[in-house]
């Protein structure tokens, strides 16, 4: 099936503005995808016709929006080749991440270990210092090769007798790099690890099965995925989530409460204390329907030949440096311009209308690891055009000949 990003744009509002009297080219979806109108009219018709708190009313609108909550579950589950019961809705990939290094974290002891690698996001690696910290867990990491993938050999030889955590990213928010983690996970397993993987980038570019992959648990984000903000997920297999430890209480999450006692809710409802995301869930649910009616391949081939046409423009440009050239890689571009700091050459993109990411992008190990202190980004979604490619480049060179 053919894609026409062109068609696709005209479901985007907010794509149709200027920004400082140019036409807007937004390559920042890494950080945060833009909504098609389906998300909006289906988060908009949730507020205006049949909106309720969910699971404990009775009454025709409690009923309606319960249904659409845990119809969003089910989206959610299928999208992925789960089961409803598996899937957990939280406010974020970072909460999806932090609810399960607290789960986990109540089995671990003083020496046992966690297994991260030199490019996870800091939601990979903060709540895993929190259990160093204040449990006296090790945390060990993979490193990183010069083209931007992981050591597989070093991966291999990090896995030991006291390895109980294996958590890392399905895909570099920062290389774009694609690691191959049902090979990981395989080998995790082999050692006796439980793993979670981060795939708030991934998610967003290929089709994920997590039976497939086995990992234990994987995470991610909605925002990037086209839905909106305060909804994450949380797939866990069934197995495991019925062993973890509840990662907050209140209402919902409980079997039954008494002055003496406690009983928690099976799950997914066991880490859903309080009123959850429904219109976030609902607008997730919408997006994932929304995307799922696209050709997939299809989309990831138009996104691989903007970035291809972005690299062979600038081929040569001895002023640039590209982080991250593994194969495979998924369509993020992070750079540096010789003699220039990152967030300059992001305001001035900004001055022709071009929409970068600038800073540390949440890495900074992986910052240090290829020696820059911070790196502009480019990341291509499928809203992006053959002109939106060229205009970033234009507005690039034009940028680099300010600093030369």
């Amino acid at each position: 099936m053919a894609f026409d990003a062109e068609a696709i744009r005209t479901e985007f509002p907010i794509l149709s503005r200027q920004v400082n009297g140019q036409p807007l080219v937004y390559l920042d979806s890494a950080a945060s995808a833009q909504k098609p109108r389906a998300v909006i009219a289906a988060m908009t018709r949730a507020m205006e016709h049949s909106y309720a708190n969910v699971h404990r009313g009775l009454h025709t609108l409690a009923n309606e929006t319960t249904d659409a909550y845990e119809g969003a579950r089910k989206t959610v589950a299928a999208f992925i080749g789960a089961e409803p019961g598996e899937i957990v809705f939280t406010k974020g990939g970072t909460e999806a991440i932090n609810l399960v290094a607290a789960g986990l974290g109540a089995t671990l002891q003083a020496g046992d270990e966690v297994l991260l690698t030199e490019m996870e996001h800091h939601a990979n690696i903060v709540p895993w210092h929190f259990l160093r910290e204040r449990q006296g867990v090790v945390l060990k990491f993979c490193p990183v090769t010069d083209e931007g993938a992981l050591d597989l050999a070093a991966f291999q030889s990090l896995l030991g007798p006291r390895t109980r955590v294996v958590a890392l990213s399905h895909m570099s928010n920062v290389l774009g790099t694609i690691n191959p983690v049902t090979e990981l996970t395989a080998m995790a397993h082999a050692a006796g690890a439980v793993v979670l993987l981060d795939g708030c980038q991934a998610i967003v570019h290929k089709a994920v099965d997590v039976k497939a992959i086995d990992a234990d648990f994987y995470a991610f984000s909605g925002h990037k995925l086209y839905g909106p903000t305060g909804i994450g997920i949380l797939y866990g297999k069934a197995e495991r989530l019925a062993a973890l430890r509840p990662y907050q209480g209140g209402g919902e999450m409980i079997g039954a409460v008494s002055l003496d006692e406690i009983t928690y809710a099976d799950p997914p409802h066991r880490f859903e204390a309080g009123t959850p995301p429904i219109l976030e869930a609902i607008g997730l649910g919408a997006a994932i329907e929304w995307l799922s009616r696209l050709d997939r391949v299809a989309v990831a081939e138009h996104e691989h030949r903007l970035y291809a046409h972005v690299r062979e423009r600038l081929n040569g440009a001895n002023w640039l440096k590209v982080l991250g050239e593994a194969p495979g890689k998924g369509a993020i571009l992070s750079f540096t311009v010789e003699g220039a700091h990152a967030h300059d050459v992001a305001q001035i993109l900004d001055r022709y209308g071009v929409a970068v990411r600038a800073g540390t992008h949440c890495a900074e190990p992986l910052m240090r690891r290829f020696g820059v202190t911070s790196s502009a980004r480019a990341s291509f979604a499928l809203y992006n055009t053959h002109e939106d490619a060229d205009s970033f480049v234009d507005a690039l060179l034009k940028t680099q000949a300010f600093f030369a």
